[in-house]
């Protein structure tokens, strides 16, 4: 079932916003003063929803200061959109309040699951890419499109381990949840390269059997180096180091393909001054400009 009712332009999550295609950051308190007083911002900032879901206090001030200058992306952590039971309502209701109240430009979450029997974990943790889990869910995103009235971004995961019985490829399980739901996608190009290198799949094909026609943003991030148990290295997602050279060149792959896209640097754990963070989004913003070069010339 597609999204009925509000239906914003391409991307866009109301009519009257989109994020522009350009580079942003995920916004940290810490950077409150060097972002308000930056002569040249980032194009969009980015927060996690569940940081701001209580009514008021410091981060809702800073957010809303924030809100009347740069367009703002909301992404969720906590839907467990994955999850084999229902949502939980009082988790969507807060979520709907949230988007009311800042009216962002998009609102994205994964595709996982992180909760189970009324407890939660604090991971994002792999499907089974089976009927019965697309099923679950297309039913889940149809009910957050419905209960926030705008299309939601749905992130590819980063994963460690696979399940031996699936029926559908990850990027075949992407394709046709947007294919039922009308959603559209947030691909993060650290967790493609992350889950193909620990999958030892290719990239490139993975990207080819994506549906990059639905992708409306980017993620950008950096990950870690950890000993695999069969001694090769494992990546861990960790948004704690510079985006890796190999993101960086998969990142021009993509843009090749789709054109300009809304792009973001996320920078969770081990955070950086504002200046390294802004010269990440300095470096996208370049790949960016050189896509639409290329699409002009085209």
């Amino acid at each position: 079932m597609h999204v009925r009712g509000h239906t914003p332009g391409a991307g866009c999550s109301t009519a009257d916003a989109c994020l522009p295609a350009r580079a942003g950051i995920g916004f940290k308190p810490v950077h409150f003063t060097d972002l308000m007083g930056d002569p040249h911002p980032p194009a969009f900032i980015e927060v996690h929803a569940e940081n701001y879901m209580g009514a008021g206090g410091a981060p809702h001030h800073m957010l809303s200061v924030l809100r009347e200058h740069l367009p703002l992306s909301l992404h969720g952590v906590g839907l467990s959109l994955g999850g084999a039971g229902p949502l939980d309502p009082v988790h969507l209701a807060r979520l709907a309040t949230l988007v009311a109240r800042y009216r962002p430009a998009a609102f994205s979450e994964h595709l996982a699951w992180s909760t189970h029997d009324g407890r939660f974990f604090n991971d994002l943790l792999p499907l089974r890419y089976d009927a019965a889990s697309l099923a679950r869910v297309c039913r889940h995103v149809d009910q957050v499109q419905e209960r926030l009235g705008l299309r939601m971004l749905l992130e590819n995961p980063s994963t460690y381990l696979a399940f031996a019985h699936g029926t559908y490829s990850e990027p075949e399980f992407i394709a046709a949840i947007v294919q039922r739901t009308g959603c559209g996608l947030l691909l993060d190009v650290n967790n493609v390269h992350v889950s193909c290198h620990n999958h030892r799949h290719d990239p490139d094909a993975y990207l080819q059997a994506m549906p990059l026609h639905a992708v409306h943003e980017i993620h950008l991030a950096g990950h870690a180096r950890d000993a695999g148990s069969d001694g090769e290295a494992l990546l861990i997602d960790d948004h704690g180091a510079p985006v890796d050279e190999a993101v960086w060149a998969l990142f021009q792959s993509v843009l090749a393909r789709t054109g300009p896209v809304p792009t973001l640097i996320e920078w969770d754990t081990h955070v950086p001054s504002y200046d390294l963070l802004r010269e990440q989004a300095t470096r996208a913003q370049a790949s960016i400009d050189a896509a639409a070069c290329a699409k002009a010339a085209a």
